[in-house]
């Protein structure tokens, strides 16, 4: 019986201590952000930003990136498209000491890929109908990325992995009025 005890005693001990890097990393993740100043999360993304508007990409605001982080890479998509999810922007090589990323800006060096539409740069919510959900998700990552500048956001996808140090989001909402 002792032994047993002990057995699951160092089997209990093992899992924690297996627990702590990936606790250490998520308490990473939840350290770095993503804000506008134009709109909160999940609020409304103003008309400006959108088709309805000037169709330009609003300001954003970075902080808490990992010092070990070698780029950034951002990526805004909307899950809810009647088509599957729509990307509207991809970006990445950002440098990791970036802090603004200006209002229908790209950040010094950073590339841009090929959004849903088939072009590069961003598109803004354009939703066919009802309200729809627009993530924009930043990543830290390990290295900068040896990518052809026509990449799509699969080709990004796939480029990340393995590399990736921390993440967050900012939600947006927008429908048509």
């Amino acid at each position: 019986m002792a032994s047993l005890r002990k057995q699951l005693l160092f089997l209990v001990v093992g899992m924690l201590c297996a627990a702590l890097p990936l606790q250490a990393k998520e308490a990473k993740m939840s350290q770095m952000k993503l804000i506008s100043s134009a709109f909160s999360h999940s609020a409304r993304i103003p008309a400006a930003f959108t088709c309805d508007g000037s169709d330009t990409s609003p300001p954003f605001a970075i902080s808490g990136v990992p010092g070990e982080a070698r780029s950034l890479a951002l990526i805004m998509d909307d899950p809810d498209a009647p088509a599957g999810t729509w990307v509207h922007w991809v970006l990445w090589n950002i440098d990791p000491a970036t802090r603004e990323i200006a209002q229908g800006g790209v950040p010094h060096g950073a590339e841009q890929g090929m959004n849903s539409w088939r072009r590069k740069g961003y598109g803004g919510p354009c939703p066919p109908s009802g309200q729809h959900r627009y993530y924009f998700r930043l990543y830290a990552l390990s290295e900068r990325l040896n990518l052809p500048s026509n990449s799509t956001r699969k080709e990004l996808d796939l480029a990340m992995r393995g590399k990736i140090l921390a993440q967050t989001e900012l939600l947006g909402l927008y429908a048509h009025r």
